[in-house]
């Protein structure tokens, strides 16, 4: 069941986001050679502290950590840890928060330093499709679209798009109905109704869409160990056209 949420809801939504991109910006300017990925990890969680505000992930289902941290094939669900990052690296960060009942959820891909022309196309491709997502998200339209916008960049730039894994609809659920595909025919799915809230991510990769799980048990790699980005937003579909809560 797809709940609609109220302007006041939205608005509790738009602080929520408001905050998961202030922090996501804070660990993202703290990424670079040298740094441990629970280094991120104790970062993102000390902005949770001062914004008092409760990390969405950690203890979700038994995540142990604040942030999901996934580097160069990891694809997302990353566990930070004693990894050090390198130059040339692709570091994934997801990460959101609850605040006043609501949650807030958005993630990035950061380059550090001088990666290969493959990785900076691949992370541009996935910040295009974002946007074209979006750009499908009005009212009367269908849910699929976002989708195909997706598949359509991602696949027009040579790369392939992650099929395990969907945005999702938000609230005061971290996930709620309706499933997002980042692949798929235009023209099906539910109606996009104005007071829908809707986290858009996009996960590519540049070899096989093909996915395995580490013995860990969260952290979800490439198959064929290509390289992978991830890029989301939560937007709220409103009577004046598409909001973008996670964007600062």
């Amino acid at each position: 069941m797809i709940l609609l949420k109220s302007p006041q809801e939205i608005s509790k939504m738009e602080k929520a986001n408001r905050i998961v991109a202030e922090i996501l910006e804070e660990v993202k300017e703290r990424v670079r050679p040298g740094v441990e990925t629970r280094e991120l990890d104790e970062l993102a969680e000390q902005g949770c502290r001062r914004h008092r505000v409760e990390p969405a992930f950690k203890g979700y289902r038994g995540y142990p950590s604040c942030i999901c941290i996934s580097v160069n094939e990891e694809i997302v669900h990353g566990i930070p840890g004693p990894r050090v990052i390198k130059e040339g690296d692709l570091v994934s960060l997801d990460f959101g928060v609850r605040y006043d009942g609501y949650y807030g959820d958005a993630a990035l891909t950061v380059p550090v330093g001088e990666v290969s022309p493959k990785a900076r196309d691949l992370l541009a491709a996935t910040a295009e499709s974002l946007d074209a997502a979006i750009a499908q998200v009005r009212v009367g339209a269908r849910l699929t679209n976002i989708s195909h916008a997706v598949q359509t960049v991602v696949e027009g730039h040579g790369f392939a798009v992650i099929r395990e894994f969907v945005g999702h609809g938000i609230g005061r659920s971290l996930h709620e109905d309706p499933q997002i595909p980042n692949f798929g025919p235009p023209g099906r799915g539910p109606v996009l109704q104005a007071g829908m809230t809707l986290a858009i991510e996009p996960m590519t990769c540049s070899g096989s869409w093909r996915v395995r799980i580490l013995a860990d048990g969260w952290t979800a790699v490439t198959q064929d160990g290509s390289l992978a980005a991830h890029f989301e937003h939560t937007v709220a579909l409103t009577d004046n056209g598409v909001r973008v809560l996670s964007r600062l």
